[in-house]
C-alpha cells in the first residue's frame, strides 16, 4: 500500500469525526495502516498548516479549513464510486480503483464526473441505454 498523502489523512480523520465524534492518533493508524509515529508527524505539520488543532494526549479538531477540505476531500471520493459504479466497474474493484485515482484528478475533471453522473441518473432509461451498451460488449 503506497504511503497515505496528506489529503488521505484530512479525509480519514474527517471521516473518524463524523462517525465517531473524535479521531485518536491510533484510530487514524489503523484506518491508514501507517505507524502511530506517522501519524503524529502528519498530524503536527496538518496542526502547522491549520487544518486542525492537535493537543498531545488530548487529541485532536479540525479547523473550520480542515472542515471544509475534509468534507470536499469525502464528496469527491463518493463521487468517484458512484461514478464507477454507473458505469458499470464491479463493485470488488471500486474502491481500490477510486484509490488508485482520486488524487490524480483536477477538481475541473471531478465536477464534469458529477455533471455525467447526475445526467444519467436524472433518468432511468439513460441508465438502461448505458447498461445495453456494456451488455453488448460483453
Amino acid at each position: 500500500m503506497p504511503t497515505p498523502s496528506m489529503e488521505d489523512y484530512i479525509e480519514q480523520i474527517y471521516l473518524l469525526i463524523e462517525n465517531k465524534g473524535y479521531a485518536r492518533v491510533s484510530d487514524i493508524a489503523e484506518a491508514l495502516s501507517v505507524h502511530p509515529s506517522s501519524v503524529t508527524k502528519m498530524v503536527q505539520k496538518l496542526d502547522k498548516d491549520d487544518y486542525l488543532v492537535y493537543e498531545k494526549y488530548r487529541g485532536l479538531v479540525l479547523t473550520p479549513k480542515g472542515n471544509k477540505v475534509g468534507k470536499r476531500l469525502v464528496y469527491r471520493h463518493e463521487l468517484l464510486e458512484q461514478f464507477l459504479r454507473v458505469i458499470g466497474v464491479k463493485e470488488e474493484h471500486i474502491y481500490e480503483d477510486v484509490e488508485g485515482i482520486e488524487h490524480h484528478l483536477s477538481w475541473d475533471s471531478i465536477d464534469r464526473i458529477g455533471d455525467l453522473v447526475q445526467f444519467f441518473e436524472e433518468e432511468e432509461k439513460r441508465l438502461e441505454d448505458l447498461r445495453d451498451v456494456q451488455a453488448r460488449s460483453e
